[in-house]
């Protein structure tokens, strides 16, 4: 059974820091591309950043471009997500996703996503 289990959610002040972690199980890690979305209250879930299965590719949204950072630990089956510089508009709930893969290609949509995480609460106060 493919399990991903965010960590890492909370509150923060405009200009603080978070980290998000995302850990995998029941798959075989290095073979999925693995990304982070978004969903506000009232909004669709939108992309914020994805690494390639072999860590070599990195895609941002732009509105989180040079502020958020992707990585990937192989040993421990978790991806990260470092964010910096963060806006009230950065708060949502943020779901880890897993994206079978036989390339170094990536996906940017949350349809061709295979597994997905429970999402963890990240909220920004100004």
């Amino acid at each position: 059974q493919v399990q991903l289990v965010e960590s890492g959610g909370g509150m923060v002040q405009a200009g603080g820091s978070l980290s998000l972690s995302c850990a995998a199980s029941g798959l075989t890690f290095s073979r999925y591309a693995m990304g982070w979305f978004r969903q506000a209250p009232g909004k669709e879930r939108d992309f914020v950043a994805a690494l390639s299965l072999n860590g070599g590719r990195t895609y941002y949204a732009d509105s989180v471009k040079g502020r958020f950072f992707i990585s990937r630990d192989y040993a421990k089956n978790t991806v990260y997500l470092q964010m910096d510089s963060l806006k009230p508009e950065d708060t949502a709930v943020y779901y880890c996703a897993a994206d079978r893969r036989y390339s170094s290609s990536v996906s940017m949509i949350a349809g061709e996503y295979d597994y997905w995480g429970q999402g963890t609460q990240v909220t920004v106060s100004s």
